[in-house]
Order: C-alpha cells, then structure tokens, then sequence
C-alpha cells in the first residue's frame, strides 16, 4: 500500500547550507501491517512521518500510495488523499480544548463526504463507544484523564476508516500502563480494519509490538538488530531507564518468527 524508493529530504539552512535529514529511505507497508520506526531525538523521526502523511514532499525518490507517485499530486488531492485515507495520532492529543470529545471526534467527518456529514454524531459515538468512551462523550477534555483524552484522540484519527494510521509518539505524555493499553487499542481497530499502521517513537516497548521495526540513524533505516544498532538507541534520549528485560515485555515480543524492537535489546 505504501512504498518509498529512496526517498530524501533536504532543507536549506539560513546560513545557505543544505541539510541532509533523510538519505535514501526504502520502506514498503502492506495493508494490515504494524510497522514501527524508531530512533533518537533529532534523527529525522517526524520529517518521516511528515512525507508519509503527504504533508511535505520529498527532495528526490519515489513515495507511492496504493501503486501511485505522489509528488507530481497537487496540494489539494495531496489533501484530498490525506484527509480520506490516512489518520493522525499525536504524542500531545491536540485536542480543542472547549469542545466536547464528542464534538472532537465529530470534526473529521464535517470535511468527509455527504453521507459521513450527514451520519457525523451517530458515527463519532459508535467510534467513542468502540474506543471505550460512549459515557464520556459530552464531556471536554479538561475533564479527561490522560489516557481518556489520548483515546479521543485515537477515535477522532480512526473515525474516517483511514487506510494508513501513522502514529507520532502516541504514549510519549502517558504512563506505562495506559500507553500499552492505547497501543494494544490501535493495534485491535487496525487490525479490524485492515489498516496499517505506522509508529514514530523514541521508546523500544512501543516499537516492540510492531510487526517489524527499523531505527532511522544517520538519515537511513537499519534492521534494528544491525551492527550499530545499540549505540544509536544508547543515544536516543527519553527510553525508559532501568528496563533491561525489553525482550519478554509483552505477548509480541514473545511471538514466534517476529523480528521485533525487543529483539534488538536482547541481542544488541
């Protein structure tokens, strides 16, 4: 469903200087597919998952959604593509404030088609149902807890059916326990609709329920259990200290013939 070829990013500095942020990304998702990136701070992490989610355009290389080159697309059926197919998760829930989580995860839907508008409010309470939230539905986020607002937002990204959910440090503000019942959440509406998924995090347990997971350094991905894979995730800032047992943290990392980030703790 989704491909890149070689992709790069580079961006010209005031001084005139280029910066070479991604350099030469070859990356496939399928349909149905968790796939993690993982990687320190400033590696290129959310440059990534901006070119994925159509929102910036490549330098050079080829990015196809569904067989297709995109960056010949204009920016509105760039926006068009976007808004119909792909759904946001974001670290920080970004949340309007002083509307409702129904309201919230009405939102999506306003911009969709005539039946989708039409059907908004019943549509975003089955979602806030599904994502465990129906009796909290008139209320706003400041009345929510953490993860209640993070689930909001899960809703509101997946109200849609997009066909890709990139997922940017979605349990980055919430502690362990609420983060991997969100991630378990994502994982079961994904998998329920044949979405794929795409997690950009910092955190080797996020990446560890992933189906495959790469480290970007160095503006590439690697296999995460390459040669230099320890000393790159040793650097990246914000890791959970003192988890030495990542390998065995959960039922995925257990899984049989599944090459996961926890793999990469285990052996690196």
């Amino acid at each position: 469903m989704l491909e890149l070829r070689g992709v790069t990013r580079t961006v010209r500095l005031p001084s005139r200087e280029d910066l070479h942020i991604l350099q030469g990304v070859d990356l496939t998702v399928d349909v149905g597919e968790h796939v993690a990136v993982v990687g320190r701070s400033g590696s290129g992490k959310s440059t990534l998952l901006n070119l994925l989610g159509l929102i910036d355009r490549q330098t050079s290389g080829e990015l196809l959604f569904d067989g297709r080159e995109t960056i010949r697309l204009s920016d509105r059926r760039r926006a068009r593509l976007r808004g119909s197919s792909i759904g946001f998760v974001f670290q920080q829930f970004n949340l309007l404030e002083r509307r409702t989580a129904l309201e919230n995860v009405m939102m999506p839907l306003l911009y969709g088609t005539a039946g989708q508008f039409w059907k908004r409010e019943r549509t975003a309470l089955e979602m806030l149902d599904r994502v465990g939230l129906a009796d909290r539905a008139h209320q706003t986020p400041g009345r929510l807890s953490g993860g209640e607002q993070q689930r909001v937002a899960v809703a509101r990204a997946l109200v849609r059916r997009p066909r890709l959910i990139l997922a940017d440090e979605p349990t980055g503000a919430l502690d362990v326990t609420t983060g991997e019942a969100v991630m378990g959440l994502l994982d079961e509406i994904a998998q329920d609709s044949e979405a794929a998924l795409v997690t950009i995090t910092h955190d080797l347990q996020v990446a560890a329920l992933s189906q495959r997971a790469y480290l970007l350094d160095s503006g590439t991905l690697h296999d995460v259990d390459s040669a230099h894979a320890r000393e790159a995730l040793l650097a990246t800032s914000g890791i959970r200290a003192g988890r030495e047992a990542v390998a065995g943290s959960g039922p995925a990392a257990d899984a049989p013939g599944r090459r996961t980030a926890s793999d990469a703790g285990a052996r690196a």
